[in-house]
């Protein structure tokens, strides 16, 4: 099978098959005039390479696996990537939730500025901030 074939069966494109290759996820064979091709397994191949992907894995990561899908095996040194690698999105969703609340704390102050939060609405503006309660004593 050529390349434009295994594409259009995966719905992956052709370069990015062409980056599989790079990366040694994926092995076609070469045809005497140099072309790609493809056993019938590649498109099984290709859709368990996007899974991981999606999963949120690097292809470095991938290629490290690929032996024990190959083989049916697993390691401990493989659960522990896997670990790892899951350990990793969930500190980067915390992290992802932590900015989400910081932006909807900013959307909050638009809707119902104060001049505590709003330094434009402060008089003079920008100056710090002085609760009415503070100024009044100061002033008497």
């Amino acid at each position: 099978m050529r390349i434009g074939d295994v594409a259009r069966r995966t719905g992956v494109s052709t370069r990015a098959l062409r980056y599989y290759e790079e990366q040694g996820l994926l092995s076609p064979e070469r045809s005497s005039s140099d072309q790609r091709t493809y056993a019938d397994s590649a498109v099984e191949r290709v859709e368990l390479i996007q899974q991981f992907f999606t999963a949120g894995l690097s292809s470095r990561t991938i290629l490290r696996l690929l032996p024990c899908v190959d083989t049916g095996t697993s390691t401990p040194e493989v659960s522990q990537l896997l670990e790892d690698e899951r350990d990793r999105i969930t500190a980067a969703m915390a992290d992802l939730a932590s900015a989400r609340d910081a932006l909807d704390h900013m959307i909050e102050i638009t809707k119902h500025p104060t001049p505590e939060l709003c330094p434009g609405l402060r008089e003079p503006a920008w100056s710090p901030y002085v609760p009415a309660e503070d100024r009044r004593a100061s002033d008497g």
